[in-house]
């Protein structure tokens, strides 16, 4: 029961967030600008390589900042 209700509430969070985007861009767009000019900044000073692997980077932190926020 309560992992149906995990599930549930997990949907509604993602819907949520899915719904903000749509309304908002321009919030999301400031939100990301300091990543956005951070790979720009590193593309191109250290080239292409180096922003691809900053951008897997920013990934997989974000990912596990969310996850361990839920926890």
């Amino acid at each position: 029961m309560l992992v149906d209700m995990a599930k549930e509430i997990d949907r509604v969070r993602a819907q949520s967030a899915a719904a903000v985007i749509k309304q908002h861009p321009g919030l999301v767009l400031f939100a990301l600008s300091p990543a956005i000019v951070a790979l720009g900044v590193v593309w191109w000073v250290f080239g292409t390589a180096w922003a691809a692997l900053l951008l897997v980077a920013l990934v997989l932190v974000g990912g596990a900042a969310v996850l361990m926020k839920r926890n």
